[in-house]
């Protein structure tokens, strides 16, 4: 049996503004090998992202990895993202961070590098929900800054 590998590399990240719980939330999906590949070679260890045998410390992994390479401000001041926690879809990961106390923004900038030091073609999509709004940008590797306007 071939094992065949995802032809594209892409990761999907919504960043969506609940008014009613002023928080700020994100979710990104990742390829579940891109990621775990990616963090053992930064890290230089080797885990399960699957069936961790500690998963606080890939949690402590992904939540740092994160911290590097997914950033937001809101109407030009930075948010401090607070990681939540990490699921296993499909052939997914998605990881969940938030930001609490956030008044509804005019202007939202991101700046997402997921895997840009691994894949030269990768490719990560930004969804951006405010006042039920939705816009969406595609960043292509280098390019790693959206700015959505609501």
């Amino acid at each position: 049996m071939v094992l065949a590998l995802h032809p594209f590399y892409a990761s999907v990240t919504e960043i969506t503004h609940n008014a009613a719980r002023r928080e700020l939330g994100v979710s990104a999906r990742i390829f579940t090998d891109d990621l775990e590949n990616t963090l053992k070679k930064q890290f230089k260890t080797s885990f399960d992202i699957i069936k961790p045998a500690n998963r606080k410390q890939v949690e402590g992994y992904i939540a740092a990895y994160l911290q590097q390479h997914i950033s937001v401000k809101l109407d030009g001041r930075p948010v401090a993202l607070k990681f939540i926690g990490y699921k296993i879809e499909e052939d997914a990961v998605w990881s969940f961070l938030e930001a609490e106390n956030v008044a509804a923004p005019k202007k939202v900038e991101v700046r997402n590098d997921v895997l840009y030091e691994q894949h030269a073609t990768q490719t990560n999509m930004i969804h951006v929900i405010v006042g039920g709004k939705r816009q969406s940008y595609k960043l292509d590797n280098p390019q790693a800054v959206a700015v959505f306007g609501f």
